[in-house]
């Protein structure tokens, strides 16, 4: 008997012809709902081409769509830069063997983690202003929330893969007299990286979609320009709306892609031959 187990059971006949009437059945309802979509916003007038032409415009594009799409990036790369170094900082924090700095670190985080966003963004924006004496400009009053709600998410993230590395390799290096903090550094944290790295993408995607949020402080984000100024000049919301989730679809689509390549290039390295240095020792030979 071979020593591997049976992940996958090959269908029969039976059950390919059942999964082949299943794909089937399941294809034309989706097609017949998408119809039905179709219908009713034809009824109401909503393919009207006088409700797409703003599109064909270049000012649409230049007045309302572009100085969004920078908007939405600008936010999201700043926030994605604190939030990964949020992240890193009390991931360490709450793996740390001194009391004094794991507990204060799990409060922030798992408080932060609990918080809705959404109410984080509102409290930075018309909160924050009586505490200091001074106003939030919108820009950061975003960068700030999704930087704490993100970075919470990923300091959990790091943590998990850190436990995740093989105790072995720590315990290696603790034998040959490497202090805690240089296991963090070149042993535990980049190899935790590189394990969690679909999960760091994926939060990174849904910091860039959160920037939306940023609509409840008026910062002219894509949401904010693409959908609710330019509906309001020309009374197309649905369209416009349509037109700025194809945008969101494409941008998340090529920071996908990026990670992709980034995680195989990053696995190719990993599997390199490392070169191996002389022995300090003369070994047992010696």
């Amino acid at each position: 008997m071979s020593g591997n187990p049976v992940l996958y059971d090959h269908p029969g006949p039976r059950a390919r012809v059942r999964n082949a009437v299943l794909t089937v059945v399941f294809g034309a309802l989706i097609l017949a709902v998408l119809y039905w979509i179709y219908r009713k916003f034809d009824e109401k007038g909503q393919f009207a081409a006088v409700l797409w032409e703003p599109f064909l415009k270049g000012a649409t594009w230049n007045n309302f769509i572009i100085p969004g799409i920078e908007g939405t990036l600008k936010a999201a790369a700043t926030a994605m830069v604190f939030a990964l170094a949020f992240g890193l900082i009390f991931s360490v924090g709450r793996l740390s063997d001194h009391r004094w700095i794991s507990v204060p670190a799990g409060i922030v985080v798992e408080f932060f983690r609990a918080v809705p966003l959404l109410l984080m963004i509102f409290f930075i924006s018309y909160g924050v202003p009586f505490l200091i004496q001074s106003s939030v400009p919108p820009f950061w009053s975003v960068v700030i929330g999704l930087t704490l709600y993100n970075g919470s998410v990923l300091a959990e993230a790091f943590r998990a893969g850190v436990h995740a590395v093989p105790k072995g390799q720590s315990e290696a290096a603790y034998a040959v007299g490497m202090r805690k903090s240089l296991v963090m550094q070149h042993i535990l944290v980049p190899q935790a990286a590189r394990a969690m790295l679909p999960v760091i993408i994926s939060q990174l995607v849904v910091l860039l979609k959160d920037t939306a949020l940023g609509y409840i402080v008026s910062y002219p984000e894509l949401l904010q320009l693409g959908v609710n100024v330019l509906s309001a000049n020309f009374g197309n919301v649905v369209q416009a709306a349509i037109v700025v989730a194809a945008i969101y679809i494409v941008v998340n689509f090529g920071l996908t892609s990026l990670a992709s390549w980034i995680e195989r290039r990053s696995k190719r390295r990993g599997t390199k031959t490392q070169p191996v240095g002389p022995l300090v020792d003369g070994g047992a030979g010696a």
